[in-house]
């Protein structure tokens, strides 16, 4: 188990970061929202400084559900596990043989075990799905959880109607809400809403004279009490009495609340208060959470990005302060930073440095630069060999890795399609309007030559950039520093800047950075998060030897 932080942001694929480093029934709440979209590809868009429209992608993630020699593996290794899992397994092959949904749900049949096996017994798993899968992966869940454990299927309308062709228009996503063990006190915090304007006309019609709001409501026993049929006041009570005792209404009338009609055929009521009242409570059906529209201060542009009210509702219904949140599958990471403003500790997983650079960047920007010191990652490079291994597996994702040790926005990962660049970083002068660019570019072989600069150079004054730096997971040779340097220089108002720079990763590892204008001058790379207040948790550490 990692030391350090109770909060842990692990770059890997989620099934083995859980099998190794998360400990059984560690977990409060875990929220999921696997993703499952059949001959799609998933881009994250990030807003131009500059507002053009053409915004810049990368490609995220594929839909990586397909059944292929990994799928009939973990299949066949879940089904020969047994149980009730097995079961659930061997039946969907019955129904849908080896197509993209079956691989679906063997490769979540898996993760769901281990998701159970981190809850606590007091804890609680929201799954969020579109209706592709929701109907196969409630009967996924029964298998895992039991049906005994399933407390609801909670609708959220998460966009407005428009044209469907022949069908009709499809507005909700499902949220699939189980505990691990209904026996027990499981955490739950009644949700509320506000009222609606309605509602308040019609019944909160009179005013105190201290200009407090209040509705007029009965005070009879639901039920016949003897004990409570008394006179008071001169008003008699209700066939079945009144629903307090003498004593209460005692110190109800000494407070103000109890109304008193002229007639005494008519009987008392006792009078709420609207700034004491909760509100309306919440139901399955979330229609008061919009989506994220175009124009949203806390949108990022990650195409699965869900509001952060709606994550705020889950994780302060199902836990408390200092509880542990966990989210597998965790994106541009809503369920993290929610989870870090309402003081919570927490636990995210994605299997790519894209997104990971992207979390970091948004708890950077909402929480300041102290958030860095209240969380651990787990899974990426810290030195040059560990950097070098990533380049050999997985060169894409060296490469993104590579872009967010210096903040850079990582372009389309379209082969063949990136002209020389692989990313950008946005910077202006004064004039928010007069964008300018540092373009990047990452060469993680062995095998550097001056023309790789030389190159650069070219993409630099066709892409009218101000300056373009190579990362390189090698040093330089001494024909591409001398290439750079006769680039001559950049001229900002803080100086002279190389306009071509190049950096070894284990520079970058070191601490170097790249020879710019200020940090407090560079424009937003990413698309920044709204800012939040600081959280420092002093909850004891996730992880016990």
């Amino acid at each position: 188990m990692p030391d350090g932080p109770a909060n842990h942001l692990y770059y890997g694929d989620n099934l083995e970061v859980l099998r190794r480093y998360i400990a059984s029934e560690s977990v409060d709440l875990v929220y999921l929202d696997p993703p499952f979209n059949s001959n799609a590809t998933y881009n994250v868009l990030f807003a131009e400084q500059s507002g053009e429209k053409a915004a810049s992608q990368i490609k995220a993630f594929e839909d990586t559900w397909t059944w292929d020699q990994e799928a009939a593996r973990t299949y066949f290794e879940t089904v020969q596990a047994g149980g009730e899992v097995a079961n659930a397994l061997q039946a969907f092959y019955t129904l849908l043989g080896e197509s993209n949904m079956m691989a679906y749900l063997a490769m979540m049949a898996p993760r769901l075990v281990e998701l159970r096996r981190v809850l606590k017994h007091t804890g609680s798993i929201y799954l969020h799905c579109d209706p592709t899968a929701s109907h196969y992966l409630k009967l996924l869940m029964d298998a895992v959880f039991s049906p005994v454990n399933f407390r609801s299927d909670i609708t959220w309308k998460r966009t407005t109607a428009h044209s469907d062709s022949k069908d009709w228009s499809a507005v909700t996503d499902t949220l699939l809400y189980f505990v691990k063990d209904v026996r027990t006190d499981f955490t739950w915090n009644r949700q509320h809403m506000p009222y609606s304007a309605d509602y308040l006309r019609s019944k909160y019609r009179y005013t105190d004279a201290d200009g407090r709001v209040y509705r007029l409501d009965n005070m009879r026993s639901p039920n016949p009490r003897p004990n409570l049929t008394y006179e008071w006041k001169g008003y008699q009570p209700h066939p079945n009495g009144w629903a307090y005792s003498r004593e209460t209404m005692a110190k109800l009338d000494a407070e103000g609340r109890i109304w008193y009609p002229d007639d005494k055929g008519k009987r008392p009521q006792i009078k709420r208060y609207l700034d004491e009242m909760p509100g309306t409570l919440v139901t399955n059906l979330w229609a008061d959470i919009p989506p994220i529209n175009s124009q949203a201060a806390e949108r990022l542009g990650y195409p699965t990005q869900k509001p952060e009210a709606l994550l705020e509702r889950i994780i302060t219904a199902s836990s408390n302060e200092g509880d542990v949140v966990l989210d597998p599958f965790c994106g541009c990471g809503t369920a993290i930073a929610v989870a870090h403003r309402l003081k919570r500790r927490w636990v995210g997983i994605d299997i790519t440095h894209l997104a990971v650079n992207l979390m970091k960047h948004r708890l950077l920007s909402t929480f300041g630069e102290g958030v860095k010191h209240e969380y651990a990652v787990v899974g990426e490079p810290v030195d040059a060999e560990g950097a070098r291994q990533l380049a050999k597996d997985d060169p894409y994702q060296f490469q993104w890795w590579a872009l967010g040790l210096v903040g850079a926005r990582p372009v389309e990962q379209k082969k063949g399609a990136d002209k020389g660049i692989d990313g950008r970083i946005y910077f202006h002068e004064g004039d928010p309007t007069d964008v300018k660019q540092i373009i990047l570019s990452v060469k993680a072989g062995a095998n550097l030559h001056r023309n790789m600069v030389h190159e650069l150079r070219g993409v630099v004054e066709r892409e009218g950039a101000q300056m373009g730096v190579l990362l390189t997971m090698e040093a330089p040779t001494k024909p591409m520093r001398e290439e750079a340097a006769s680039a001559g220089f950049y001229q900002s108002p803080w100086g002279t800047h190389p306009r071509i720079q190049l950096f070894t990763v284990a520079a970058l590892l070191d601490g170097m950075r790249i020879d710019a204008p200020p940090m407090g001058q560079v424009g937003q790379t990413f698309k920044k998060a709204p800012r939040a207040k600081p959280v420092a948790p002093d909850a004891p550490p996730l992880y016990t030897d």
